[in-house]
């Protein structure tokens, strides 16, 4: 069962090399990067989460008192922090990413982690919670039930705890109060930009646009910038001008990349990353110990001397056993070609992982190692 499992990894590995191998269809503009100017806004903000049965933040938090006793202060509720006694609120960390087009009225996803010393938020509501952009003014303001992916339950010294449930969100849970206002795209000239640099890319872009949308409107400034002319007849209809320049369609070079992830086992690497001819030996190095608790009893008790007493003998046995080493010769090609010869050999991934990185280290593999 064991190989078998093996040999679907394995299989599954080299069918997603050959997938990459063969993805060379043209891409849009628009999925390779995006109009400068167009960017995403933090937002964050302090709230406080109620309702929660007892796994709020201690009395021991002066934060949690201060930021109750003032809520409390604007309903004509005189409460000192020092009388604030209550583990069913917790002062948290609200933050949430505002786009570039937004207007008032449109909904935001919000984040909400624990700032405090709470157990849990599971059953909580966040309260109306102003979030603020590092200028300092405010643009949305979030509240509702707080959605926790985990729990955590303790009674009696026991503890039965799923993920983290100190942190969670509140899907649509902020309203946006004021929108972005430099969203009008330039009407002479705009600048795209690539979310990867790369100079052929960024060649390559240029070409296609004064191919497809009329000789000399771009010119390719640097390895992630295309600056692009608006047309004089339609600089006063730059959005279908854009609406065009996005569906322009190229095939961008790609770097020769091999992405390793050690926590999962998977690795993905595209087709063309080059191997130059190397020797590879894989062995595997098994210990083994056991261990046998024995009795030694006295014959005659009543006879023996002072100190002399029922023994627990532990015995210990220790075996070494050394597989012989997978070893062979691999002429010049590609990643893919490697994985399926391993494949063939009925190495499981996590060796695959193991050799791809001596490869690397060994000056043979012809591209960047990226290991999460």
């Amino acid at each position: 069962m064991r190989k078998l499992s093996l040999r679907k990894q394995a299989a599954f590995l080299a069918l997603v090399l050959a997938a990459a191998a063969a993805l060379a269809t043209p891409l849009r503009v628009k999925d390779l990067g995006k109009v400068q100017g167009w960017r995403d806004n933090v937002l964050v903000g302090t709230g406080i989460v109620t309702g929660l049965a007892g796994t709020g933040d201690s009395s021991a938090n002066r934060a949690t008192r201060q930021a109750l006793s003032n809520v409390l202060s604007q309903f004509n509720l005189s409460v000192p922090p020092e009388q604030v006694n209550s583990r069913n609120v917790a002062v948290v960390m609200v933050s949430a990413s505002l786009p570039a087009f937004a207007r008032e009225g449109d909904t935001l996803d919000v984040q909400v982690a624990s700032s405090g010393d709470a157990r849990s938020l599971v059953g909580g509501s966040l309260l109306l919670t102003a979030l603020r952009a590092p200028n300092g003014r405010v643009y949305a303001l979030a509240q509702g039930p707080v959605s926790v992916g985990g729990h955590r339950y303790d009674a009696n010294g026991n503890v039965v705890q799923k993920n983290h449930p100190t942190a969670g969100a509140i899907p649509s849970g902020a309203t946006v109060e004021v929108g972005m206002e430099n969203t009008q795209p330039a009407r002479s000239q705009v600048t795209f930009v690539l979310a990867e640099p790369d100079y052929t890319t960024a060649s390559r872009i240029a070409t296609a646009i004064n191919e497809q949308l009329g000789p000399g409107l771009a010119r390719a400034r640097d390895a992630s910038g295309i600056e692009v002319q608006v047309p004089a007849a339609l600089r006063d209809e730059p959005v279908g001008f854009l609406a065009r320049l996005e569906n322009v369609t190229v095939e961008p070079d790609r770097r020769a990349r091999v992405v390793i992830n050690e926590r999962t086992g998977t690795v993905v690497s595209g087709g063309d990353v080059h191997i130059s001819p190397v020797a590879i030996s894989h062995g595997d190095l098994k210990v083994t110990i056991t261990s046998q608790n024995s009795v030694s009893q006295p014959s005659f008790l009543d006879r023996a001397g002072p100190g002399v007493v029922t023994a627990v003998v532990t015995n210990t046995q220790m075996d070494v056993e050394e597989a012989g080493g997978t070893g062979f010769l691999a002429g010049a090609g590609t990643v893919s070609d490697l994985v399926q010869s391993l494949a063939r050999m009925k190495t499981s991934t996590r060796d695959i992982i193991s050799i791809l990185r001596a490869v690397k280290a060994a000056g043979a593999l012809h591209g960047d190692l990226v290991i999460q």
